[in-house]
């Protein structure tokens, strides 16, 4: 077979697919095969009946990927414990969860505790309510410290440093004397990690250390049989992506996700489904899984 005529040489390139995925139409050609660009595809099942019965923390479960997990969670019959700071949005994410349960719900199948997810006290609390806890989940934690470096004060960096990384050894502590063998702690972190932008150094170096700790403490909690891992998301359609700037509506969000290889945003569901997996998967630990739709391919 000569070479010109080889499939390997005859594929579109990635400069031919970004330009393809930049069109608004539902769908577009690219060298023959139909290119979706617009919806998401609903999570559907399997997703993993293997937590039925069991029973996660999620840190930050109040609202975007952290309150999907819950859903999620639910709906495949495991007990969920929200944590998060805001009474009323704690309120109404139980009033959520609830929705997606199955038909005769326990009273405590959905919990909730009010309070800083880096507090060990919120965090005992919590894990006490429960009873048994199998998997943690830490999602809370938005962008604090972001700016140029010489701008940033010593407060700056501290704060920076309690808001992610601090909160991140506070749940492991948590989970490290609690989890029984076979539990999980998956923690969040962002592709801003391999793809830094300018004035993006406090925060994403203390990203960076969450995955690192991640690593380190898959070593150190394995002989107890408890798993850690992280995922790597990308932009993904969450409240918090929509308090960014220019980014406040479904037109801006739909505009900006166009440029993305599939064409728009990730969904909270599909980011979940991600830390679903992990839970459940007793073989995957020390790893961190990017979740971006192909962003950091681009």
């Amino acid at each position: 077979m000569s070479r010109l005529n080889h499939p390997v040489d005859s594929a579109p390139s990635r400069r031919q697919y970004r330009a393809s995925a930049k069109t608004t139409s539902w769908f577009t050609s690219l060298e023959g095969f139909p290119v979706s660009t617009a919806t998401p595809i609903p999570v559907r099942s399997p997703l993993p009946s293997a937590l039925s019965g069991s029973t996660a923390v999620l840190i930050g479960g109040s609202s975007g990927i952290g309150l999907a997990a819950a859903v999620l969670l639910r709906s495949v019959g495991a007990r969920v414990v929200l944590v998060g700071r805001d009474p009323d949005r704690l309120k109404a994410a139980v009033s959520r969860v609830r929705g997606a349960s199955p038909a005769e719900d326990r009273d405590d199948a959905v919990l909730a505790v009010a309070g800083d997810g880096g507090d060990e006290q919120t965090l005992a609390e919590a894990c006490d309510r429960a009873g048994r806890v199998d998997h943690v989940f830490v999602t809370a934690g938005g962008i604090s410290g972001a700016g140029p470096l010489p701008g940033l004060s010593a407060d700056d960096i501290r704060t920076t440093l309690d808001s992610r990384l601090q909160a991140a050894f506070t749940a492991a502590r948590a989970a490290a004397t609690r989890l029984p063998a076979g539990g999980s702690l998956t923690f969040s972190s962002g592709i801003l990690v391999v793809r830094p932008a300018p004035g993006m150094s406090a925060p994403l170096s203390v990203v960076g250390a969450v995955e690192t700790l991640t690593r380190a403490l898959a070593v150190e909690l394995a002989p107890a049989r408890l798993r850690v891992n992280a995922v790597r998301f990308g932009r993904i359609d969450t409240p918090l992506l929509r308090s960014a700037p220019g980014l406040d509506s479904d037109d801006a969000i739909a505009a900006a996700g166009s440029t993305a290889p599939l064409g728009r945003f990730g969904t909270a569901e599909e980011a979940a489904a991600s830390a679903l997996f992990l839970m459940a998967n007793n073989y995957v630990t020390g790893q961190v899984i990017t979740v971006d739709g192909g962003e950091t391919l681009a």
